[in-house]
């Protein structure tokens, strides 16, 4: 029997969700995510020491000032990892922009095209590279005008509500990643059920009910479930475009060969009884103000992001002096 990971290539785009090049060699994603966090871990570990230090030399020449080089250390540093991850994955990797600037549309955008530059001075076409950015409605509207005005193309991350995936749409975004683990967390933590079967997952209900408004209305944007907490979650979403996942859970999937079927295909979202929404702005922040969980969870997610942004620079920063 095919084991469950390779019945789930059948019908899903699998994404791995780390730094490590070991990980990605092993299970062959077709895809890799990173993360501030990803990178901060990876950049902890004594075989990727060199690609810090070339980053690090790179970086006490590319500034006037300790900040202007530190950012730029850092800027390389997610560089470096890609072109690395490319190596290994035939399609695209995702790089994050700082979440810092979340709520910086101007500021978003100049990093990302920041990023497609330093690719191209590497060979790497924009084609292979998502630019994640924050689900903000900021972050939504940096990523239409990359989109439209640039053709770079953008992975909406820390998404939790319908109201964000909605705009993602609207905006004509190339993909989204909501985070199907989060959600669960949420619920746990504040309501009475503790346990939850993989159809009955909040983060798996939200997941489906996304991708079969999307393809109930046709959207272009595709959806990549994340943030995965066990491997119940994954095969409840057998058949979303893409799904990104860990290396703990990767190993279980290959390990298993249960059957596994379709649980999300076009044809069945499309027979789905759904209302469009008229999305704007005030639509927008009314709608996701009005989901306390993923109003938690993003905001929580921002700072985690920064949190581990700021380490990783500290850690640059004690190398570069």
């Amino acid at each position: 029997m095919a084991s469950v990971l390779d019945q789930l290539k059948e019908h899903t785009v699998v994404v791995a969700d780390t730094g490590d090049f070991e990980a990605m060699k092993k299970y062959k994603p077709t895809d890799a995510t990173t993360n501030p966090s990803l990178i901060l871990a990876a950049a902890s570990m004594p075989q990727y020491q060199n690609l810090i230090e070339k980053a690090v030399e790179y970086g006490k020449d590319a500034g006037q000032t300790d900040a202007e080089r530190v950012s730029a250390t850092m800027d390389r540093v997610f560089v470096l990892f890609g072109k690395e991850i490319l190596k290994i994955v035939p399609g695209r990797v995702s790089i994050e922009v700082d979440a810092r600037l979340s709520f910086d549309t101007k500021a978003s955008i100049a990093k990302a095209r920041k990023f497609i530059s330093m690719f191209e001075a590497e060979g790497i076409s924009k084609e292979r590279i998502l630019i994640k950015l924050a689900s903000t409605w900021e972050g939504i509207e940096a990523a239409r005008v990359l989109e439209q005005e640039h053709g770079i193309h953008c992975n909406l991350t820390l998404l939790f509500s319908f109201a964000q995936a909605v705009a993602c749409a609207e905006a004509s975004v190339t993909l989204i990643s909501p985070f199907v683990g989060r959600i669960l967390d949420w619920h746990v933590a504040n309501t009475d059920k503790k346990k939850f079967e993989p159809r009955e997952d909040p983060g798996v209900i939200s997941v489906t009910k996304i991708y079969n408004y999307y393809k109930k209305f046709g959207y272009k944007t595709v959806v990549m479930g994340a943030s995965f907490r066990n491997t119940g979650e994954i095969t409840a979403l057998t058949g979303c475009d893409l799904l990104t996942i860990s290396p703990k859970l990767l190993e279980e999937l290959s390990n298993s060969t249960d059957q596994l079927h379709p649980q999300l295909t076009e044809s069945m979202a499309k027979k789905q009884d759904l209302d469009k929404v008229d999305m704007s702005e005030p639509v927008f922040r009314w709608m996701h103000n009005e989901d306390a969980m993923a109003t938690d969870k993003l905001a929580e997610g921002i700072r985690k992001f920064a949190a581990d942004a700021v380490k990783l620079e500290t850690l640059l920063q004690a190398k570069l002096k």
